[in-house]
């Protein structure tokens, strides 16, 4: 039974890991009028900058948290988030702000690396399935809620309430952290020198057990994201819009937490990727079948988001299921971060470009290219490994 606390607890607080990309990104608007006369993309940066540090030192991040102990880790990260977000509170100018929003990033990058190692770490083989499905529901969970709440709270105390609510949620984690997680039996700290740690992402990514897991994820976050964000806007202004941008995410978690769960007591977690990547390939095809009609195109679109919210929590069981070693593990979920960020940058850009030039077939195309991409990955992964 504590350990069924302790996942929920490290659930609880990947939320506020989340959040840190959220505070800025749900109030996007509020954030762009609280520093006026700045260009967009400067404002953009605001937001971008935390995963551009996992884009950059995701891999490097999971050799080293490792030796520092996940719990240390955590706590650590907890409280630098927590202070962090402290003293944006207090609205700096804007080359601070975009300065303590990357130091943020390694706040959150490492959060992001030690979580999900932890959860499996302390849920047994037969529910281990059921705590990453859950673990890596915390983005979409975090970004609703900041959407229900986040509003009301700025109305009420502007941005400033929203960091130090934020700072509190984190401290508080910190504290719980410290005191229900084991303690930390610690490897030796990875050389530091750059040929060493190009060695080392050389393995990495050379394993068939650590860099399957990202390889397939980064297929997930790069349709994921740019769906999610750009389907919403080929109904602009209409009903549809407003359906999809509240649904469509709710439908993700909601499938990755029955049918996938479901799914990963009876299947290996490779397979379930597999699937849900096989199903969101059907359904970009009935997209690109019934483009033009409203509701058959919501209902495709429906789809889509449920088999890409199967891949989401698969993807994750992936790890401890190829990796049974925790090591081998914070190597997989860094590669997860670094390959993740790769996918979330780009695939918005990809997309707005491939809707520009062909429409509903541009769309379906991006969609079933990377899912077929993803089938491939995980069968090929799966062969080396015998």
């Amino acid at each position: 039974m504590r350990n069924f606390w302790i996942v929920i607890a490290i659930w609880a607080v990947s939320l506020g890991a989340a959040a840190q990309f959220g505070k800025f990104a749900v109030l996007f608007d509020r954030v762009a009028l609280a520093y006026p006369g700045q260009p967009l993309p400067m404002i953009g940066l605001v937001v971008s900058t935390v995963g551009f540090v996992g884009l950059i030192f995701g891999t490097t991040a999971g050799l080293f948290v490792s030796a520092l102990g996940y719990r240390q880790v955590l706590v650590v990260a907890l409280l630098a988030g927590a202070a962090i977000s402290a003293v944006e509170a207090l609205m700096p100018p804007l080359p601070i702000l975009l300065g303590l929003r990357a130091l943020e990033g390694l706040s959150h990058l490492a959060i992001v690396v030690a979580a999900p190692v932890m959860t499996a770490q302390v849920s047994s083989p037969r529910w281990q399935g059921a705590a990453m499905t859950l673990y890596s529901s915390f983005f979409a969970v975090s970004f609703a809620a900041l959407g229900l709440i986040g509003p009301s709270v700025a109305d009420w105390g502007g941005l400033p309430a929203i960091y130090l609510g934020h700072a509190a949620y984190m401290l508080a984690g910190a504290v719980l952290m410290a005191l229900l997680l084991p303690r930390d039996l610690r490897g030796p700290l990875p050389r530091l020198t750059l040929p060493a740690l190009l060695t080392q992402h050389g393995r990495i990514y050379a394993s068939p057990y650590e860099a399957a897991p990202a390889m397939g994820f980064v297929c997930y976050t790069i349709t994921y994201v740019a769906f999610l964000t750009l389907m919403p806007q080929q109904f602009l202004g209409r009903p549809e819009q407003a359906v999809l941008a509240t649904f469509m995410p709710l439908v993700s978690v909601g499938i990755s937490l029955t049918l996938g769960v479901w799914g990963l007591s009876r299947f290996g977690a490779v397979r379930m990727v597999q699937a849900g990547f096989a199903a969101g390939l059907a359904f970009a095809l009935m997209l690109w079948l019934v483009w033009g009609q409203a509701t058959p195109t919501v209902w495709a679109a429906f789809g889509v988001a449920a088999a890409l919210g199967v891949v989401q929590s698969a993807s994750f069981a992936t790890i401890p299921q190829l990796n049974p070693e925790p090591e081998a593990r914070a190597r997989a979920a860094g590669a997860i971060a670094q390959l993740g960020n790769l996918g979330t940058t780009s695939g918005t850009p990809l997309l707005v470009w491939l809707i520009a030039q062909a429409g509903g077939t541009g769309l379906a195309l991006f969609l079933g290219l990377f899912c077929a991409l993803g089938i491939a990955i995980h069968a090929a992964q799966a062969a080396r490994r015998g």
